[in-house]
């Protein structure tokens, strides 16, 4: 068994030539280390950012999604300085906020939905006017929403008609709060971005959601979770409403979970390649969405079992066609398709409508793509189904999106020929992806 741990800053250089998924010529039978939580790393890092005295982040995510809510919150003035920790993949954190958020400054949020959503409210409490805006690619995400929510709660926001990025928060030093009504149908991100501001708006905040659906409820338990632990306790009196009372939010010591939802391409190829792999450091607990992985993927065939806090996934007889609700789980789709393309049966995934917004359309680039190598699959107004057939190589569009990428190393472990168009596009929550994956394959 191979150890796929790597050194930090090894980052996956952005490319022009496309790269050639491995395609092993035996069972992976490997131990396969990820970085931290991007969800995680983004909203203590946010959480931190706020408090009423320093915290230290231990083995946090050091990527593309991360460097930018670090740049944000450095230019609101708040000092986030790199120290030496214990984590394979790069220092820990120390972060001190300052005794008030700076504006005057632009926030570039690339591709990180994490950073529109969650600095937005934060620069409603900055002295001076704050600009918000993304990468070229990322401009169509959803903000409509927040930008309603955050008026409502008496913030001051020049989008100049658009509902969208970029935009302008002009930012008074404080935001009164009160109650809102929000369709968070499109993210849960707005409600997250929203709860972990609340306890410093004047009044605190009363949130209700009204929409069809809430995708990914794991995430926004996450945030409530987080909250608990730095001493904001966060009331939930009905499914779709939270009241967050105003209050100081304490400076902790916080250790990053690895990232579980990153794990999920390594766990798949233990099932593809008819192998196992284990992840260290599995939590026992964990809000995080690609917790349910060790239940998912027995679901669909294989084995799994905790042992000494770590996760091994070994392949069963067959891989099973399933119908799956995946709307706690979204952001496990695109490798949970690449499994079912090479399953006993056809498969349907529903629940996972809200995912057209993310990085990327990932239901339609999910079946562009798999049909270009001679795949079969449809699109549902909700979700996606699969229909196994023979694979054959070639090229595999990334999208600007990192797991659409993954998908296709994925994809690559069973199919010869197969390449990515652009493998660095990982970077943006696990910069060590080729690395690690091709240890994992030696």
């Amino acid at each position: 068994m191979t150890d796929a741990a790597f050194p930090p800053h090894t980052p996956a250089e952005q490319t022009t030539a496309p790269w050639p998924a491995p395609t092993p010529g035996a069972p992976v039978h490997a131990r396969v280390t990820v970085p931290g939580s991007k969800s995680l790393t983004n909203r203590e890092l946010v959480l931190a950012s706020i408090a009423d005295g320093p915290s230290l982040l231990s083995a946090p995510l050091h990527s593309d999604d991360s460097a930018r809510m670090i740049a944000a919150l450095r230019s609101l003035g708040v000092s986030i300085v790199e120290v030496p920790g214990d984590g394979p993949f790069g220092p820990d954190l120390e972060i001190t906020p300052p005794a008030t958020f700076r504006g005057g400054t632009t926030v570039d949020c690339g591709q990180a939905g994490t950073v529109m959503r969650f600095v937005a409210p934060i620069a409603g409490l900055a002295v001076g006017d704050v600009h918000l805006t993304a990468h070229p690619t990322a401009m169509h995400r959803p903000m409509g929403a927040m930008i309603h929510a955050l008026r409502e709660v008496g913030a001051d926001i020049d989008d100049a008609g658009s509902w969208a990025l970029p935009f302008d928060v002009r930012g008074h030093g404080h935001i009164r709060g009160g109650e809102v009504t929000i369709d968070a149908s499109q993210s849960s991100q707005f409600v997250s971005g929203l709860l972990l501001a609340a306890a410093r708006f004047d009044v605190g905040l009363r949130l209700i959601h009204e929409g069809e659906r809430l995708p990914s409820l794991p995430h926004i338990e996450m945030t409530v979770e987080a909250l608990a632990r730095r001493g904001v306790h966060v009331e939930h009196p009905s499914p779709n409403e939270w009241l967050v009372p105003a209050g100081p939010v304490r400076g902790k010591d916080i250790a990053i979970e690895p990232d579980l939802s990153n794990a999920a391409p390594f766990l798949a190829a233990a099932v593809l390649t008819g192998g196992s792999v284990t992840v260290p450091g599995w939590p026992a607990h964990s809000t995080q969405p690609g917790a349910l992985l060790a239940d998912i993927l027995p679901v669909m065939g294989a084995r799994a079992s905790r042992r000494a806090g770590a996760l091994t996934v070994s392949a069963g007889d067959a891989i099973t066609g399933v119908d799956l609700d995946l709307s706690a789980a979204s952001e496990l789709t695109p490798t949970l398709f690449a499994l079912a393309a090479f399953a006993d049966a056809p498969t349907t995934f529903h629940g996972i409508g809200h995912i057209r917004g993310h990085e990327t359309d990932r239901i339609s680039a999910l079946v562009e793509n798999l049909r270009a190598l001679g795949g079969e699959a449809e699109e549902r107004e909700d979700g996606i189904r699969v229909i196994p057939r023979q694979l054959h190589g070639g090229l595999w569009r990334a999208h600007h999106d990192h797991r659409m990428a993954t998908a296709g190393a994925v994809i690559g472990l069973r199919v010869p020929g197969v390449e990515v168009d652009d493998i660095g596009t990982t970077a943006k929550t696990m910069p060590e992806f080729p690395q690690l994956w091709e240890g994992m394959l030696a």
